[in-house]
């Protein structure tokens, strides 16, 4: 610690600030559908997650080796590379944010660190191989295996419970659900911290590494282990209800056993990427998961136009965070000037941009306002041929609205004759 410069210091605490917004960017994943359902109650969910996410810092370091060693060459390396690609990244995590898509934190670190790492020592810099099978490929391969395994196990789940036509027992099963909804919701949870919080690991762990504190190859410090768990947890408990509503409600109207099918899934991916040392994109997995369940329950509408915009932000991420972060390491080359014109362009855009998200606040008050947009005709006509099943399709009212009081200024309308 005694040997970290200013410079470095501001690439750690630059790297927690963008942990602090993968947590508040990626709380969705978790417990969105947990709180679209009912399961939990917002402020409930995301203080739950929170917890978890530290708890999942500490599990697993591979997934912060593949970053810190694996995709750039950190050999001449410069700590200023490190600050750019952070920059490229917050930029791009605050901007989905407040148009509320759930883009990849993830593919966001990566493309920053990508394009700055090119702009300093051109393409050589970058483990093409690496990237191809620990990024890409990954990225393309999470969301279509867990949107499978989440419509496989929503059908599975309605098959098994089709003859359940008791109200009583459907009230039980429902609450069963819930229940698992909440168990799965952790599972996500812990698997969020154990392969998102090791991105910032892995990025801190590369930083000390080209300041010469650390030795090429080593193990993220228990400091840095502890610092971006907290970070991405208290992140996690502001909650991003920009991108909860996104994924909650906008994308397909879930049910208990929907939400549960699509929570196991995705945790279930996503741990056994962490294991493996794939650095998978929490987002896409549970994104893919969301439109899987939808998909899986008969008469499921999947809203197409904010998936396809969705399909958009995440093909643009790499590129768009890239971009940024090679601007932003052609200003850090320039000398300390350029670094503190980068560091205030980051502040500025960041104030910039929460600055328009207070003219339509969501918080945890409104984010399950139903102002989401049409299905569309295509999506509306799959679901007038296919109705939701008998037993558990049936939607639990959850409001009643009672009939207007009579007014004692006007007189009430006389009866209509009935008409033949």
């Amino acid at each position: 610690m005694e040997h970290i410069t200013l410079l470095l210091a501001i690439v750690v605490v630059t790297a927690l600030v963008f942990d602090f917004t993968n947590g508040f960017h990626d709380t969705a994943n978790a417990m969105a559908t947990t709180i679209s359902t009912g399961a939990l109650k917002p402020k409930t969910a995301v203080a739950m997650s929170a917890v978890l996410n530290l708890v999942g810092a500490f599990l697993s370091v591979e997934v912060a080796k593949t970053i810190s060693g694996g995709i750039v060459n950190e050999n001449g390396l410069r700590t200023e590379v490190i600050f750019a690609a952070l920059v490229g990244a917050i930029l791009w995590n605050l901007l989905t944010w407040l148009v509320g898509l759930p883009s990849s934190s993830s593919h966001a670190l990566f493309g920053g660190l990508i394009g700055a790492a090119v702009m300093s020592a051109g393409w050589s810099s970058i483990n093409g191989g690496t990237v191809v099978t620990k990024v890409l490929l990954p990225a393309i391969a999470a969301p279509f295996v867990a949107g499978v395994a989440a419509l496989l196990a929503t059908k599975l789940t309605y098959r098994i419970n089709r003859n359940i036509t008791d109200e009583a027992q459907l009230k039980s099963t429902a609450k069963g659900y819930r229940a698992g909804q909440i168990a799965s919701a952790g599972l996500v949870s812990l698997a969020h911290g154990t392969n998102d919080a090791q991105k910032t690991m892995g990025i801190i762990t590369l930083a000390l590494v080209t300041g010469g504190v650390l030795a090429p190859g080593s193990n993220p410090p228990v400091w840095v282990i502890a610092s971006a768990g907290l970070a991405i947890a208290m992140g996690t408990y502001l909650g991003g209800w920009r991108i909860i509503r996104t994924m909650g409600s906008g994308l397909t109207e879930l049910r208990p056993p929907q939400g549960f099918a699509a929570q196991t899934s995705a945790a279930t991916v996503i741990l056994a990427s962490s294991h493996l040392g794939f650095s998978l994109s929490t987002t896409q997995s549970c994104s893919g998961a969301v439109m899987g369940a939808g998909l899986g329950r008969k008469g499921g509408v999947v809203r197409w136009s904010t998936a396809t915009r969705m399909f958009v932000a995440w093909g643009l991420t790499l590129p768009a965070a890239g971009l940024v972060g090679a601007g932003a390491e052609f200003l850090t080359k320039q000398g300390p000037w350029g670094v503190a014109v980068v560091a205030v362009l980051l502040i500025a855009g960041s104030g910039a941009i929460w600055t328009l998200s207070r003219r339509k606040p969501v918080d945890h008050t409104n984010v399950t306002a139903a102002d989401a947009e049409p299905a569309g005709v295509v999506t509306t006509a799959i679901a007038a041929v296919s109705p939701p099943p008998v037993g558990m399709g049936v939607p639990e009212l959850k409001t009643t609205i009672p009939a207007p009081a009579p007014s004692s200024e006007a007189p009430a309308d006389p009866p209509r004759p009935a008409t033949v």
